[in-house]
């Protein structure tokens, strides 16, 4: 497109051959001559008059056409979805016809030439429907991409990631690229791994993230860094994680501590957000702190939606001595936790039995509750002492007064108890359930936590031994010393972002010593050699002298989905993999030739 300098600006105009005009600048050249082009979306036949409405990227025109017309059974044979180029005045519309839901609804074109540029086959589903099935639109997600919310997802990703740039570079972030190719890394995930032509029998793996490298750049003398970073890791869909590939912003700062880099993250978060839902509550900034700990006690969850007024309360502590039958596995190997809910009394126990069933289909063997209403009740109430009984009934009390309801009045405590591996999402997903079904969530807004002080390992029962929990890079509280305490005591400077149930940034504060780097590998089984070995760029990089580095990267898409009001990744991406991670447009991925595989020195067995 050529463009055309003036005094005060460059501006950019449009081939005439196909169009002088766009759908979105029709307004302003009423009465004249223009040319547009784009899609047959529609066509209407009103007796006697076929009106087709074009669409471009910027917007609609009515385009109408006399039935005596010479151009008329022309226009009435194009299929829909056709690419045309049309020309004709432009004028007002009759006030009968008048379409107040659309920017150019006052607005036609008088049709005096056409061109059909190129021709659409009938489609395989129709462009205004909302329950498109999702493998057929991923089959043709070309067509899919043309409806006006997927136009509308896919401009909102590119806003978003042009104001990301802005901000980070006014924070005086530099733009660095990272390589593609690489070496295999424990980020937590599979890695998508790539055979090597040259080097038969060895491969290449594809970044999980770019961690080892923007680590070496704040090695390198780098101030600060950021990436827009293509990440690929080879793990199960979710509705808020998909396979292949992925994109985060990716960022890293030399001399930095932890309030550093969430100073930076809340000034680009909140800007973010309040520039593309103005009209929405963003909690400002600092964002509220939480404690690994104290979210897993009150949450049991590392992700909490605080739009969510429901706490847990853990009182596994309560059944130390006076254990019911039905809960002493809880006790040994899991949790007990209680979920008051204020004035649920009052409603059905049809509610009651289908948080039950909701509960057993999360794997719980059931879900107890107790009613405190004029009298105590519910099928628990004989299981427990009065002791216990009493104590909760206390809970439910402070519950009351906290969300400021009468403090007589009663409510109903559930109890989910469960073994670790269960009972944490039990209780995380029945506090949602409930929630949204008494309409408690608080609506048309953005709340945002930084989850604090993970553990740095966790125990491992099929490995019998520890692993890390989070991010093998991470630097200990109090460093060196801090890793001569029990594994499960040990805190890392690791930090997670959370906005209304969602994981947005994870980061850490990096471990730049070598000797904390053995350290912090030899607990979980790593030989000296080893680490050598797996991480010798670092390793060898950190002996030359590093600085105190941390950093972050935060999910575009988990971002996106969030401002574009959907729950599935795939609305924000233009051409994603299906849940069992295929392309079903390219029909990937594909079997290699005998040939392709003896020229990689590979075997493929089934």
């Amino acid at each position: 497109m050529p463009y055309v300098n003036t005094k005060n600006k460059t501006e950019f105009s449009y081939d005439v051959k196909y169009r002088t005009s766009l759908c979105k600048d029709l307004h302003t050249k009423i009465e004249s001559e223009q040319t547009v082009a784009g899609w047959i979306r529609t066509k209407r036949d009103h007796g006697g008059l076929l009106f087709l409405n074009l669409h471009d990227h910027t917007g609609l025109i009515q385009c109408v056409i006399d039935q005596q017309h010479e151009l008329f059974l022309q226009c009435d044979k194009i299929p829909i979805e056709s690419v045309v180029s049309i020309s004709g005045k432009i004028t007002e519309r009759p006030t009968e016809s008048l379409n107040d839901k659309l920017n150019s609804g006052h607005l036609e074109l008088q049709i005096s030439k056409i061109e059909i540029l190129s021709k659409a086959n009938s489609l395989p589903f129709a462009l205004h429907q909302n329950d498109i099935g999702e493998e057929i639109r991923l089959r043709y997600r070309f067509l899919d991409l043309r409806r006006e919310i997927m136009q509308k997802h896919i401009r909102l990703r590119s806003e978003v990631i042009h104001e990301i740039r802005t901000l980070m570079m006014n924070h005086q972030f530099l733009e660095i690229h990272t390589p593609i190719l690489t070496a295999s890394s424990p980020e937590g995930a599979r890695d998508y791994v790539i055979p090597s032509r040259i080097h038969k029998g060895k491969f290449y793996a594809l970044p999980q993230a770019p961690q080892q490298f923007k680590q070496l750049l704040m090695v390198s003398g780098i101030y600060r860094y950021f990436q827009i970073a293509p990440c690929f890791r080879d793990e199960d869909s979710r509705s808020d994680r998909v396979p292949g590939d992925f994109y985060q912003l990716d960022m890293e700062m030399s001399f930095a501590t932890q309030e550093d880099v969430f100073n930076i993250m809340e000034n680009v978060i909140h800007k973010v957000f309040f520039k593309f839902q103005p009209n929405m509550h963003i909690d400002d900034y600092p964002f509220k702190r939480i404690s690994y700990k104290t979210a897993i006690n009150e949450y049991a969850t590392d992700k909490p939606d605080l739009r969510n007024p429901l706490k847990l309360y853990d009182i596994t502590h309560l059944f130390t001595n006076d254990i019911p039958k039905i809960f002493e596995s809880a006790v040994q190997t899991g949790k007990i936790y209680a979920l008051p809910v204020p004035n649920l009394h009052l409603q059905t126990r049809k509610f009651l039995l289908d948080m039950q069933t909701f509960a057993q289909s999360l794997q719980a063997k059931g879900l107890g509750y107790i009613i405190f209403d004029e009298k105590v009740s519910g099928p628990l109430t004989n299981a427990l002492s009065k002791n216990i009984v009493n104590h909760l009934q206390t809970i439910m009390k402070k519950v009351n007064t906290d969300m400021q309801y009468d403090t007589n009045k009663g409510g109903v405590l559930f109890i989910a108890s469960e073994n670790l591996q269960i009972v944490h999402r039990v209780a995380s997903e029945v506090r949602q359930k409930v929630a949204t079904e008494l309409d408690l969530i608080k609506k048309n807004s953005y709340m945002f936590c930084w989850i604090c002080d993970f553990p740095m390992y966790e125990w491992s029962e099929e490995k019998k031994g520890w692993e890390f929990s989070h991010n093998p890079f991470s630097m200990p509280y109090e460093g060196l010393q801090g890793l001569n305490k029990n594994p499960s005591e040990i805190l890392a400077q690791q930090y997670d972002l959370v906005c209304n149930g969602y994981e947005l940034t994870s980061g850490a504060i990096r471990n730049h010593s070598p000797d904390i780097m053995y350290k912090a590998f030899e607990i979980v089984g790593y030989t000296k050699n080893q680490v050598d070995k797996e991480f010798s760029g670092m390793i060898n990089a950190f002996s030359y002298g590093a600085p105190p580095h941390g950093g972050s990267a935060s999910g575009l898409e988990r971002i996106i989905m969030l401002l574009a009001g959907t729950k599935n990744l795939r609305e924000v991406i233009p051409f994603p993999l299906t849940q069992s991670g295929e392309d079903l447009m390219l029909d990937a991925p594909k079997e290699l030739s005998k040939e392709r595989q003896k020229e990689l020195g590979i075997t493929v067995t089934k």
